[in-house]
């Protein structure tokens, strides 16, 4: 039996698309069966635990936690109890604690089948109660990471600090086109997918924007319309650095966006009226700006998006205008 097997008889919701093949293996070894029942041995625990989907998720990234990020076990704990007030009742899935204070959560991490939309929020008020630094949201086909700059914002960064490495190794360094193709070709390396633009606009649905009171497919658009704007400048050096990023509040990532969109509408006339606007809120935007880099657009590559940047002025504009929709269109039922 493959962990793969016990998910689809479980009829679970949950993926293994961000773990390697090599993890799934060493998990996959580790499994045995009583009295019918499938159990795993749990690695912070170092006892058998029946192999429910959740629990096949958690010990996968207990294994990555270990022997990719180099967190020693004994840092490691699952079930970890929250504290709201009186109420104790709430258990986080896995925490890491803090190095140096070991009794202080660093990161905390929280597996939730897709369909459980208050995964996330429950997820940032564990880390408002317990002060960590960290979170880390995953159903295994994708995993967000925030970084808690303080009580009231978390900002998305691209991956986990090792247990070398400090937060702001990480969340500190500016991005560049070279960056993006890097972290696409690591993505590539450890087996995981990207998600395809009709899965990313299923999930910026289904996760924010219903109940955003805009139009999907048309925010969607710009949010990539934008970014392919961005990388193209970088590329060919107007800017240093891409500007497609989130930013330290909410409210300056929505200024920086819309900036980028008007330059953007400037540069290649006519596929927006002059005074559009990104119509996402403060809010909502940040979630929605990092899930663009997680897209696969046709395949498309980080820093190559839809088209080869050596490509005409003339070209490029066509391609946005043209290639862009289409891929859209026919991807998602209008």
């Amino acid at each position: 039996m493959t962990l793969n097997e016990l998910l689809t008889k479980a009829n679970a919701q949950l993926s293994l698309s961000v773990f390697d093949t090599k993890s799934i293996a060493a998990i996959e070894a580790a499994l045995t069966e009583k009295n019918g029942k499938h159990y795993l041995k749990c690695l912070a625990r170092g006892k058998d635990i029946q192999a429910k989907p959740e629990e096949i998720v958690r010990q996968l990234w207990l294994h990555r936690l270990i022997h990719h990020y180099g967190y020693p076990v004994s840092r490691l704990t699952v079930e970890y109890p929250i504290t709201f007030g009186r109420d104790s009742s709430k258990r986080a899935d896995v925490v890491v604690m803090d190095a140096d204070r070991p009794t202080v959560p660093f990161l905390i991490v929280e597996v939730k089948q897709p369909t459980a939309k208050g995964g996330k929020e429950q997820l940032r008020s564990y880390t408002h109660a317990t002060g960590a630094p960290l979170a880390l949201w995953s159903d295994g086909l994708q995993a967000v990471i925030w970084h808690r700059k303080n009580p009231n914002y978390f900002v998305e960064i691209p991956d986990l600090p090792t247990a070398g490495q400090t937060i702001d190794d990480i969340a500190g360094q500016p991005w560049t086109v070279q960056t993006l193709i890097d972290e696409e070709k690591k993505r590539e390396a450890r087996g995981e997918k990207a998600r395809n633009l009709r899965q990313l606009i299923e999930d910026m649905e289904n996760e924010v924007l219903a109940n955003a009171g805009v139009d999907v497919f048309e925010e969607v658009f710009k949010l990539i319309f934008t970014k392919l704007y961005d990388e193209l400048a970088c590329y060919r050096g107007r800017y240093k650095y891409l500007r497609f990023r989130n930013t330290n509040t909410a409210a300056q990532l929505k200024a920086n966006i819309q900036s980028l969109f008007d330059d953007a509408k400037q540069e290649w006339e006519g596929v927006f009226a002059d005074d559009e606007k990104i119509k996402l809120s403060a809010d909502h935007l940040p979630q929605q700006r990092r899930a663009c880099d997680d897209a696969d657009t046709d395949r498309a590559k980080p820093g190559c998006i839809l088209f080869d940047w050596h490509n005409s002025d003339a070209i490029v504009q066509n391609k946005v205008t043209d290639l862009l929709r289409k891929t859209v269109v026919k991807t998602v039922p209008l």
